[in-house]
């Protein structure tokens, strides 16, 4: 009887341990976001096109056509927009590697959230360019920009992995791979990303 209390304490204890970390995210404001400290990335919709050049512009903006597709390339390393100018069809962003193992647990956790006038809508895909080929995730981030309060979503699953013929593909897995997100942008004026250091269970 005493063995088999034992064994069901051990087995409590390890499920606290992985919901703890499955979980870590999940003390979240009013907006729907962690606490604490954060990186922001803005993509801000614009009618016409930027014309300067805003390569290596330090900030945390990316420009984007307000009705249109850009495609962000995506680099390993520490958090920085490389090419702030998605007005052209391509920017470029820097993030590190979200799951180095593949373990379905994030080192890290991006939440997103749509701003602006109602109405506008888009949606974000992630994906890679295997040699000649390029590869769409099945998993999109797509969201309606609704009247009331906008919240933050965790977004995780969708924009740090590739789901490709039922396999996962953490963001870098492969160095001689293109990453990218593609965002289809639909009037959408705003969309506020945030990366926090929680880890997100996708499994």
């Amino acid at each position: 009887m005493k063995k088999l209390i034992m064994v069901a304490v051990i087995a409590a204890l390890a499920a606290s341990a992985v919901i703890g970390v499955a979980y870590a995210g999940n003390n979240l404001n009013g907006n729907g976001a962690p606490s604490g400290p954060h990186y922001n990335l803005n993509l801000i919709g614009v009618p016409k096109d930027k014309t300067a050049d805003l390569t290596e512009s330090n900030g945390h903006v990316i420009f984007v056509s307000l009705n249109g597709n850009t495609k962000i390339l995506l680099y390993p390393g520490n958090f920085t927009v490389l090419d702030a100018n998605g007005t052209d069809g391509t920017a470029s962003f820097q993030l590190p590697n979200p799951d180095p193992t593949n373990s379905g647990y994030t080192l890290y956790s991006v939440y997103a959230r749509f701003l602006g006038k109602p109405g506008g809508w888009g949606n974000i895909t992630s994906g890679f360019t295997d040699g000649n080929t390029t590869w769409f995730s099945t998993n999109s981030y797509v969201e309606v920009r609704s009247t009331g309060k906008s919240t933050f979503t965790n977004v995780s699953k969708d924009l740090l992995y590739v789901y490709v013929n039922g396999t996962r593909y953490p963001l870098f897995t492969n160095n001689l791979y293109q990453y990218f997100w593609n965002y289809d942008n639909n009037g959408c004026k705003l969309v506020q990303l945030r990366f926090y250091q929680v880890s997100t269970n996708v499994n």
